[in-house]
């Protein structure tokens, strides 16, 4: 069994509000891409990690962690009535690394997360069922999970992902001084802030609380 809880980075989504040319995650952030970026922070947290993504963004994945570390799902269609959705690919990460003795979950589209971050969050896995970022009392991510909750992550599916699972568990909120942790990408307008943030501009908004997972 791993000593370090595994990063889960969640990379299979359709991106469908972001209207810009390509998908939101191989869009260009500074030397690399969306995704590729994430995967550097990761990387240099030195936890495990594991990449949830379709065919699509494999290659970029592959440029940054082994191929034994990238779980393929079946491609998002926007049509569909029933789309796989987060859960799914949190059940399909948990999977793939079902001796961890945790996992944390974290959108590929919140390149400007620090290592420290993730790092500080795992930390508390040892304490506590579950644990979160958050940035000046505001939730963000990554959520962690330890491995007692893996029946429950397993069978995740659909849109709403692990959210309810803060709620049932004692949790621990990890402050830390990282605002990346809030900034994930949705819009054009998103990467626009993203990279503003990313060149060091003094002149940026403050960043709105994402969704948990």
């Amino acid at each position: 069994m791993n000593e370090l809880p595994t990063v889960i980075v969640l990379a299979a989504g359709g991106g469908f509000r972001f209207t810009g040319r390509g998908h939101k995650l191989a869009q260009d952030l500074g030397e690399s891409s969306v995704l590729g970026t994430t995967l550097g922070q990761v990387v240099a947290s030195r936890l495990p990690a594991i990449v949830v993504t379709t065919s699509a963004l494999a290659e970029i994945a592959a440029r940054h962690v082994a191929s034994r570390d990238v779980v393929i799902l079946p491609p998002v269609d926007s049509t569909s009535a029933e789309p796989l959705g987060m859960g799914y690919s949190i059940a399909a990460g948990v999977a793939a690394r079902a001796n961890s003795p945790g996992w944390l979950i974290l959108p590929a589209d919140m390149p400007l997360i620090q290592p420290a971050t993730l790092l500080a969050v795992a930390a508390q896995l040892g304490q506590y069922p579950a644990a979160f970022a958050q940035y000046r009392g505001r939730r963000g991510h990554p959520v962690g999970f330890a491995a007692e909750l893996y029946s429950e992550l397993i069978v995740l599916s659909g849109g709403d992902g692990a959210r309810r699972l803060l709620s049932r568990y004692p949790s621990a909120a990890v402050e830390v001084d990282d605002r990346g942790v809030l900034l994930d990408i949705d819009t054009e307008a998103d990467l626009s802030l993203l990279r503003r943030v990313a060149a060091g501009s003094p002149e940026v908004p403050q960043a709105p609380a994402v969704p948990l997972p």
